[in-house]
């Protein structure tokens, strides 16, 4: 497998970019035609996943050539390359960075069978085909053991409830998960709701909004507040961290909106699909359904901390000892239309 470095990716631009790459990773026009190699252009950034590409690789004989960078340069470096692109997939996390991705038209549909009967239409795009949800992260309310009685809390919306002013941290309103989170319940609750969910949550802030998930249950742990929203496989990988073993013990882990008439928690994917000018598009897709295979999902489960898309797949056991849960059928190709009402709304609560 090829690996592009960021620093290489971020210092190439343009048609002569495709070619420094193309240079780089020993890409030509040949290879794509005996389709022998897939060009990736990936956010994700763990080292399970090189692992399943090593493993793809062994089973069908194709190399990956990997690029990896943030969501946002990879959409723009594909954009900017336009017909040139080497890319053959993207791939990304949240819905929201995948359906921009969508909007910007650089996805092609795949009419696959076996993406169609493994991946719950929930999780993928039903209208055109164009991108597909691989891996979910739950996006819980963790809260502090021996502070927080989990009897306490119920959904989402309850966040919002006087009863929890000043206890409650979260991420900024410019990040993606945040914005997400709230055009999904936009699209569940509707308007009035949600602009009311959002002013509460200001409301009980005990700190201006800053970092990442990690950050906010890593203060929840330290007593700088009692409750936060955060992605359950970022706690998960501390479970086996002997530095950071103590502070997985302080943090619980609850999963919203289970009760009866209840949406279920919001799952969010990591996804993507085939690019509209794909050099190797029967590469592409053949890797697409290799996602969905055992040997992939167990990697992302097992390697990753996040729960399988396939059904019947084995989760973690630091996952499943954090219980049972149900997710909401809502389709999540219904969040990206939310977006961009949904940063408003949280801009007019005041969310920093």
């Amino acid at each position: 497998m090829n690996k592009v470095s960021r620093r290489l990716f971020l210092g190439a631009t343009g048609a002569l970019g495709a070619v420094a790459l193309a240079e780089f990773t020993g890409v030509r026009s040949s290879f794509a035609q005996k389709k022998q190699e897939i060009n990736l252009y990936s956010s994700r950034h763990y080292n399970t996943d090189m692992k399943l590409y090593k493993d793809f690789e062994k089973q069908t004989g194709i190399k990956v050539n990997l690029v990896e960078g943030k969501g946002e340069e990879l959409l723009q470096r594909i954009k900017s390359e336009g017909r040139n692109s080497p890319a053959d997939i993207f791939l990304t996390a949240d819905v929201g960075n995948i359906w921009q991705a969508q909007q910007a038209g650089i996805f092609s549909p795949v009419n696959s069978s076996t993406l169609n009967q493994k991946i719950p239409a929930s999780l993928r795009d039903t209208a055109k085909n164009e991108w597909f949800g691989f891996s979910t992260r739950v996006r819980v309310i963790m809260y502090r053991k021996g502070k927080i009685n989990p009897n306490q809390l119920s959904t989402y919306e309850d966040l919002a409830n006087p009863k929890w002013r000043g206890k409650l941290i979260m991420r900024t309103s410019t990040n993606i998960y945040n914005q997400s989170l709230t055009a999904w319940l936009l699209g569940i609750n509707g308007q009035a709701k949600t602009e009311q969910w959002a002013k509460g949550v200001v409301a009980n802030f005990a700190r201006q909004p800053q970092g990442g998930d990690r950050d906010q249950f890593e203060a929840v742990a330290a007593g700088i507040a009692d409750l936060t929203v955060a992605n359950t496989y970022y706690l998960g990988a501390y479970a086996n961290d002997p530095k950071k073993k103590e502070i997985f013990e302080r943090i619980g882990v609850f999963f919203p909106n289970q009760g009866k008439g209840q949406s279920g928690a919001f799952s969010n994917i990591s996804g993507g699909g085939v690019l509209k000018n794909a050099p190797n598009r029967a590469g592409a897709i053949k890797f697409l359904e290799y996602l969905t295979t055992p040997s992939a999902q167990n990697y992302f489960a097992k390697g990753n901390f996040e729960y399988p898309v396939v059904k019947g797949a084995q989760i973690d056991p630091v996952l499943k000892n954090f219980g049972n849960f149900r997710s909401s059928n809502v389709s999540l190709s219904k969040v990206g239309p939310n977006l961009a009402n949904a940063l408003k709304i949280m801009d007019r609560a005041g969310w920093k």
